[in-house]
């Protein structure tokens, strides 16, 4: 009864998963997909309290309450423009507890191994009664906790296997605990934002990666557990290695293809706890993971094997120098512009989140298309820190969903457009990236604005940006800076449209 009770909640709770998933891909439907997603993990957790071999009810409503008061509090105090590190500190704690239910499954397996030899038994070997050992009393396998039954049971290939999957499951939660840190040190702007590689680089990595293989078999032929221990640290180090390799511009990138660790992390726990369901959402969030980690890439003209190496090759070379210089603008001489206009374009970046002009953008579109004219918005798929940062904060702002529009839906309006305004973007409208070949976006998709007869930059400074990346789009003839904070900048705007 209890089991099939378990197995139903678990069915019921994967399908609200999926269908979460789902949601999610469009902004109409986001608000109903994370409702799924939070009943869903409502259902499993009461399940799983509830269910066979549950212990210490006590102790993990304890830990479940504290767990819901610290991401209270996150959720409250964090802005929308530290999400992305958010997001990436969150992963981290993923890899982490992949980390200790596989050393946890080791010290299992030895206890395991210890009480069948002080009974007179053989783990792994399989009994009449249908345990893994003649000689083991019924007594003493009920006296057992839930996970040591479930090992009691099983036979030495099923014990092999068990093995393979906690080893996976510790390897690649290391990978992302470490990697993810670094992730969050970069988007958190604590840890240097450029790729740094040790001498050696990528030859590292690979060292470390045979280094793991040869200690998981060494582990496996019954070396020990110092075996685990020594491909836990080369898993930390190529986890830190690798991410500290690739640069600034690439981290939406790295977020995405970490949240696709965590999931694969997350399965291996499943396997290794004998726990469908994690063995599902894991399956779900990693394959998500990996695909929008691949689309990203696509958009941004990077190879996905490139990336998650540690941003392996790469143009190389020097690169173009650029000529002109950028000429400044006053918020009059926008607004003239903007007053005159037809059609207006705005292209939200990074810069906007910090500045958080979402809202006095949102009702500049709102007094432009009062009168009538055509108001959209561009957005690049890697605009921000994460995957749909501008569409979330333009969401928040409730401008129309219908004029949100992709590269690909707008980039061909350009030369028909009047006036674009970008907000702290960079490397999204860098030119150099159709014209440099040796540029670090060197073949990236663009928002091609400068083909517009005005366009309008709202940033700081003069500076290079997140990415360190000089942007020709500054100079060119039909460009004006308007310098400022983004919010100040839009506030100055906004009554001196007619």
């Amino acid at each position: 009864m209890e089991y099939g009770f378990t197995i139903a909640a678990y069915a019921v709770a994967a399908v609200l998963f999926i269908l979460s998933l789902g949601g999610l891909s469009g902004q109409e439907s986001a608000k109903r997909a994370v409702w799924y997603g939070i009943v869903g993990m409502a259902i499993a957790v009461i399940a799983t309290l509830i269910g066979p071999g549950h212990g210490l009810s006590g102790v993990s409503v304890i830990l479940i309450a504290l767990g819901a008061a610290v991401g209270y509090q996150l959720a409250t105090k964090v802005q929308m423009t530290q999400m992305p590190e958010l997001v990436a500190i969150m992963h981290s704690l993923v890899g982490l507890a992949a980390v200790f239910v596989g050393f946890n499954a080791d010290l299992m397996i030895n206890s395991m191994s210890t009480l069948f030899e002080a009974n007179g038994a053989v783990l792994g070997a399989v009994s009449d009664n249908g345990y893994s050992a003649k000689g083991l009393s019924s007594e003493t396998v009920a006296g057992l906790s839930a996970f040591g039954q479930l090992i009691a049971k099983k036979t030495m290939v099923e014990i092999n296997i068990l093995k393979v999957e906690l080893v996976l499951g510790i390897w690649i939660g290391a990978v992302t605990f470490t990697g993810s840190v670094i992730a969050y040190g970069k988007l958190a702007g604590k840890v240097d934002t450029s790729a740094i590689k040790l001498p050696g680089g990528h030859l590292l990595n690979a060292g470390a990666a045979l280094l793991s293989v040869i200690f998981t078999i060494m582990y496996l032929n019954g070396s020990g557990s110092w075996t685990l221990v020594l491909l836990t640290l080369l898993a930390l180090f190529i986890g830190y290695h690798l991410i500290m390799g690739i640069g600034g511009a690439d981290m939406p990138v790295v977020v995405s293809m970490l949240n696709s660790y965590s999931g694969w992390a997350a399965a291996a726990i499943g396997f290794s706890l004998g726990n469908d369901l994690l063995i599902v959402v894991g399956a779900l969030v990693g394959s998500s993971g990996a695909i929008l980690s691949y689309i990203m890439c696509k958009a941004m003209n990077r190879s996905f094997v490139s990336v998650i190496l540690g941003g392996f090759g790469g143009p190389v070379g020097e690169q173009m120098a650029v000529e002109g210089e950028q000429i400044a603008i006053e918020a009059d001489g926008v607004a003239s512009a903007l007053n005159e206009a037809d059609s207006v374009v705005i292209i939200p970046g990074y810069g906007m989140a910090v500045a958080q002009a979402q809202q006095g953008v949102a009702e500049l579109t709102r007094k432009l298309r009062a009168q009538g004219k055509n108001v959209r918005f561009a957005i690049h798929p890697v605009a921000g820190r994460l995957p749909g940062h501008m569409n979330v904060l333009l969401a928040e702002a409730k401008v129309p969903y219908d004029i949100v529009l992709e590269m690909d839906e707008i980039n061909d309006d350009f030369p028909t457009t009047d006036v674009v305004i970008v907000i702290g973007s960079n490397d999204i409208v860098n030119p150099a990236a159709q014209d440099d070949p040796n540029s670090p976006i060197a073949g990236m998709p663009v928002l091609e604005c400068w083909k517009a007869k005005q366009v309008f930059v709202s940033k700081r400074g003069q500076g290079t940006g997140y990415s360190g990346i000089e942007n020709p789009l500054f100079f060119k003839e039909n460009t004006r800076m308007f310098y400022g904070d983004a919010k100040v900048s839009i506030d100055k705007l906004l009554p001196m449209i007619e």
